[in-house]
């Protein structure tokens, strides 16, 4: 029996009608499924290596996309923590705000309609005929009508009012409510903002709620930048394909199709570099805004953020400043075309300025009023209205950039002692202060006048100057300017040039001797001294004059600022109770106890001196002198009170000796030039300061309400070729002249007795001696032969002693 053949069963991965025709072609004896086999053996091996070849690159690209995604999902995630991080913290850093004092009015105060004027402007305020919203103001001949704005004070908050104040003779004659002609005693204005301290980026804005977006500015905002801002998702892609037709027709861009989100997001997250990439971001995280966030909350922080202008090296964001910057008014106050000019200067600030290109501003706002009234927001009388209105008015745009950047420096020397750099940058703190306007704007007015004039007169060129200017009573600073340049910045010689003082020292010398027991009239010697120490030079002082004077009374000394007679007294009461009593009265540091200290060798700014002097001006009262009144948070919540410190530091007869010695250096020393800008009646204390080969020139002098330092010179310390009566004195003079100063009543203290003295002998005068003079003395310490007068007025007092010398020696002619 012959065997059947062996029958090879190959499986091939075939399709299924495939194996059924292989199948029904198999049987025993059949060798053809052999070949059958055999080629489908051949294509599997065929497939099985291309499916070898081809799985590392599905692989490949399956692990390429799966990392893709992991990225992309990890980068939406970082983009998203951006988004969130920023606007869920704190969005903006808000500089602190500076303000300079307020207000306050009453009936008598000496203030003319045009300082009235003056103050509102800088404060912000329109003059126009709408006077009835906050921040307006008319003015109708000596009578101005005013709507004062709300203001937050430590004291609590001060709601708008509608007030009346008629002038007479540029004093405050009567204060009323408009309208009901209801008599006020007081009324404080809210005080101007002068300044602010920015970061780096210099960015500015006030911060608005939703409520506060008046519906005008949205619908107008709306039509004008995104029509369906309530419709999409952060990205529309119909307005970017509309806006692409528009710029492909037009050749160049015409429209653009960001919707506000994405808008927020360049502005608020991103740079404004062109590149694909910052689009892609920009759209991403503009889905990524519209997911986490209400619409309301996109388009407030929109208005808040949007750039709208530069006022110098600020930069001027959202609507709520620009408001204020452009118009002077409250974002609910402006008008149609007010409107209108905002939202339109979105598309460039810069093309668009109404400052630098009113043209163009102007056809661009009337552009945006034609959208208004396409989309019903205004009706045809109103656009007709808006578009015949003028663009900004004269004077109306208001920087608020570090108007007197000195004082503004001053300031923050100070809130470095309280407060971090950062805190000052980003905080929103407010910062109340004691600049007085009225003051400041005197001192920068005359500074840079007197010395131009001073130039001319002694053929110098660059003379520089500085000035302090203090309440007399409590050491406030009403003003201070670091050079004849005020709003220019940069170096503040009031505070830090460091010059000689001279000869306001010697008050210093003289206030030291009279707690020692030497009185106005005891003599002195103004002669010759010639000193030698270890290691120097021997010193030959001299005095102005080349002159010895001889055998002189104290207060002559001083009122004359011989040196000779202050470095002989100064040696004999010890140099190291001079230097004492110089840092009783305020000034620092510790020099060293050299006899050329007495002539005013220390350096010290004007604001130093200023310290010391103030310690004269309050009778022996150490005051800390303080430029600002209060901090509040940007809350206002009240975080610091800076209030008054007194300390007595020397006896009150001391110091009246000293100041009546003072006044005798503007009535007959050499201060005696003063009368050419101040009544004698003013009773001014005062001493000049001159410095070797005339370098710096000083004054310093108080009247019956203020306090004012003066320093003259050059900033390379070369001659400045004028002393301390011809430099200094008439810019203090000038500045005191326009402030119309209190007269000086110095407060007679118990324990003063008047005595006059012979000035030839020094000693109680004679029965017939004329060449007398009245002086004031400690109890029990004045001549030995006098009569004691008791009585303060000094002046009277002395007329009426040389009226009876005169009858009788009348008697004798």
């Amino acid at each position: 029996m012959a065997k059947s053949p062996q029958v090879w069963y190959i499986p091939v991965p075939v399709g299924r009608a495939e194996a059924t025709a292989a199948e029904q072609a198999q049987s025993p004896g059949d060798l053809s499924c052999f070949a059958q086999g055999s080629k489908y053996l051949k294509n599997t091996t065929e497939n099985m290596t291309k499916m070898t070849v081809r799985r590392p690159l599905i692989t490949l690209a399956a692990a390429i996309l799966l990392i893709s995604s992991l990225a992309s999902g990890l980068y939406v995630l970082r983009l998203d923590g951006v988004i969130r991080e920023k606007f869920d913290g704190k969005r903006w850093s808000l500089p602190a705000v500076v303000y300079a004092r307020p207000l306050e009015l009453y009936a008598g105060l000496a203030f003319s309609p045009k300082m009235l004027e003056d103050e509102l402007q800088l404060a912000g305020y329109r003059n126009d005929s709408d006077d009835s919203r906050p921040g307006g103001f008319r003015r109708q001949g000596d009578t101005i009508h005013i709507v004062s704005r709300d203001f937050q004070y430590p004291s609590g908050p001060e709601k708008s009012e509608r007030i009346t104040v008629r002038f007479t003779a540029d004093r405050v004659q009567a204060i009323e409510q408009t309208g009901t002609a209801v008599p006020l005693d007081l009324v404080r204005i809210d005080p101007a903002r002068i300044g602010s301290f920015h970061p780096i980026e210099h960015e500015d804005r006030l911060l608005l709620q939703r409520a506060e977006l008046p519906d005008l500015l949205i619908k107008t905002l709306l039509a004008v930048e995104d029509q369906h801002f309530f419709e999409h998702r952060g990205v529309a892609p119909s307005s970017i394909m509309r806006a692409l037709l528009a710029n492909l027709r037009a050749g160049s861009t015409v429209q653009g199709g960001s919707t506000l989100s994405q808008q927020l997001v360049k502005n608020f997250y991103l740079s404004n570099e062109r590149t694909l990439l910052r689009k892609i971001n920009e759209a991403i995280m503009a889905l990524l805004l519209e997911l986490h966030y209400s619409k309301d909350e996109i388009l407030t922080a929109y208005a808040n953020e949007i750039f709208l202008g530069q006022d110098g090296g600020r930069a001027v964001h959202g609507f709520g400043l620009a408001s204020q910057f452009y118009f002077r008014r409250d974002l609910a106050d402006l008008s149609a075309e007010q409107v209108a000019l905002l939202v339109g200067i979105i598309k460039g600030p810069t093309f668009f300025d109404p400052r630098k290109k009113p043209e163009d501003c102007h056809k661009r706002r009337d552009l945006v009023l034609g959208i208004m009234h396409s989309h019903d927001i205004i009706n045809e009388a109103e656009y007709r209205q808006a578009t015949a209105a003028p663009l900004i008015r004269d004077g109306q745009i208001m920087s608020g950039f570090n108007r007197f950047p000195a004082f503004l420096d001053l300031i923050k020397r100070q809130l470095r002692q309280e407060y971090r750099e950062e805190d000052l940058q980003s905080e929103g703190l407010k910062i109340l202060t004691t600049l007085d306007p009225q003051v400041q704007w005197q001192v920068e007015r005359h500074l840079a006048r007197t010395l131009t004039d001073l130039e001319k007169q002694a053929g110098r060129s660059q003379l520089e100057g500085a000035a302090v200017v203090t309440n007399r009573e409590n050491g406030e600073i009403l003003a201070l300017a670091g050079g004849r340049q005020a709003t220019a910045g940069g170096f503040n010689r009031a505070i830090e040039a460091k010059r000689p003082i001279g000869s306001l020292i010697k008050p210093a010398v003289y206030l030291t001797a009279l707690g020692q027991g030497y009185t106005l009239a005891s003599p002195l010697e103004d002669r010759a001294v010639v000193l030698q120490e270890k290691g120097a030079k021997t010193w030959r002082p001299e005095n102005y004059d080349k002159k010895e004077h001889g055998r002189v009374p104290l207060y002559l000394a001083l009122a004359n600022s011989y040196n000779l007679a202050t470095i002989n007294l100064g040696l004999k009461i010890g140099v190291d109770k001079v230097i004492a009593t110089a840092a009783a009265l305020g000034m620092p540091g510790k020099p060293e106890p050299y006899p050329s200290f007495l002539l005013g060798t220390a350096e010290m700014s004007p604001l130093e001196v200023s310290q010391m002097y103030q310690t004269l001006a309050s009778d022996g009262f150490f005051i800390p002198q303080r430029a600002i009144t209060s901090v509040l948070a940007a809350d206002n919540t009240l975080l610091k009170r800076f209030g008054l410190s007194v300390e007595q530091r020397f006896p009150a007869e001391t110091i009246f000796l000293l100041n009546t010695a003072l006044q005798r250096a503007i009535s007959e020393g050499t201060a005696h030039s003063l009368s050419r800008y101040l009544p004698a009646a003013t009773a001014v204390a005062g001493k000049t300061g001159t410095t070797d080969n005339l370098r710096d020139s000083w004054f310093a002098g108080f009247t019956g309400d203020r306090l004012a330092v003066v320093w003259v010179g050059r900033d390379d310390n070369t001659p400045a070729g004028v002393t301390g009566s011809s430099g200094a004195l008439p810019v203090w003079g000038e500045i005191m002249r326009a402030l119309h100063p209190q007269t000086l009543a110095l407060q007679q203290p118990p324990g003063i007795e008047w005595a006059k003295i012979d000035k030839q002998t020094l000693a109680a005068p004679g029965l017939f001696g004329a060449d007398s003079t009245l002086l004031p003395f400690l109890a029990g310490t004045g001549p030995d032969r006098e009569t004691i007068l008791p009585s303060l007025d000094t002046e009277k007092i002395e007329k009426k002693a040389k009226g009876v010398l005169n009858t009788v020696r009348g008697w004798f002619e």
